[in-house]
């Protein structure tokens, strides 16, 4: 019997073939919460070689209940070192370049520019007008882009599904980011979203709007979109169908 490897199992599924198209393979993960970071984590252990990080967050203990980066041990530290140090923990042949920062519409070309075009975006930051700005970037530039829409405050994960984001319903951040959207001229493009409503939850008294008290997350929610995404990243990788 011939000794196991870390990717074995994943040689059973692809082939020698499979697996250097994704090693080849480059994916920009914008944004490091409990989606990104699940959603990172996954790609690097799926054999993706090649990646940016983008996040101007360090983990804190609130971030602990939910994100692959976060414990006790790196409580401080900037998301984009954690993030990297995970992957070349997993893969040491893994490239991965960080860009401590946050995606502003009027500084995203100037930011991203810099760094050759990927195979694949995921945009898993939590504003609509980051969000926007990177679909206006990878629309410009032609690159594949899956988005995911707002997690915080839902209970299900078997409500989430893929689709563009013309077909959303149900779900009040999607509503809002199609009106971004189309005033700013985006065309369609894949996201990931809930169907369940999402729980009503009271800000905390006294709190500023910016300390988002009414956002609740369970420890599964955003980890399971993200490796949702990595699956729906790595099927697009490979030239294979994904949902939506």
């Amino acid at each position: 019997m011939g000794t196991e490897d870390a990717k074995s199992r994943l040689r059973r599924l692809l082939g020698d073939e499979g697996l250097e198209k994704l090693a080849k393979s480059c994916v920009w993960v914008i944004g490091l919460g409990g989606v990104g970071s699940a959603c990172a984590e996954a790609l690097a252990r799926g054999g993706v070689g090649s990646f940016l990080f983008m996040d101007k967050d360090v983990v804190e203990p609130s971030n602990i209940n939910r994100q692959a980066i976060a414990f006790v041990s790196t409580v401080g530290q900037r998301k984009v070192d954690v993030m990297r140090a995970m992957a070349a923990d997993i893969n040491p042949d893994v490239r991965a370049e960080t860009l401590f920062a946050f995606v502003l519409e009027e500084t995203a070309d100037e930011l991203l520019g810099t760094y050759p075009n990927p195979d694949y975006i995921v945009d898993a930051v939590d504003t609509l007008t980051a969000k926007a700005a990177i679909a206006k970037y990878a629309q410009g530039r032609g690159i594949p882009l899956v988005s995911s829409m707002g997690m915080a405050n839902r209970t299900d994960p078997t409500a989430l599904r893929f689709a563009t984001l013309s077909q959303t319903e149900g779900c009040p951040f999607c509503r809002e980011m199609r009106k971004i959207a189309r005033d700013r001229g985006l065309g369609d493009f894949h996201v990931l979203y809930s169907t369940e409503r999402p729980l009503k939850v009271q800000p905390a008294e006294g709190a500023a709007r910016r300390d988002r008290t009414e956002l609740g997350t369970y420890s599964y929610m955003p980890p399971v979109a993200g490796q949702m995404i990595a699956g729906f990243v790595i099927q697009r990788l490979l030239g294979g169908g994904a949902r939506g």
